[in-house]
């Protein structure tokens, strides 16, 4: 598969993984939303670990 995410889109979905993550340790976001909120800041980190986002290659759209 050819990679579709660009260094700013990747540093972008660290951030947002990392603060996910951060705001639920902290106890900031609890509960189902909580919850739902790291499964999608998981979901950032990986696809910007391995630099392709199903979604983007399901719309033809590239950040690199």
């Amino acid at each position: 598969m050819r990679k579709n995410i660009g260094i700013l889109d990747k540093i972008a979905r660290i951030l947002v993984g990392i603060t996910v993550y951060g705001l639920f340790f902290a106890g900031v976001i609890s509960g189902i939303l909580g919850l739902i909120l790291v499964a999608l800041g998981t979901i950032f980190l990986l696809t910007a670990f391995v630099n392709i986002c199903p979604l983007y290659r399901l719309f033809h759209f590239k950040t690199n």
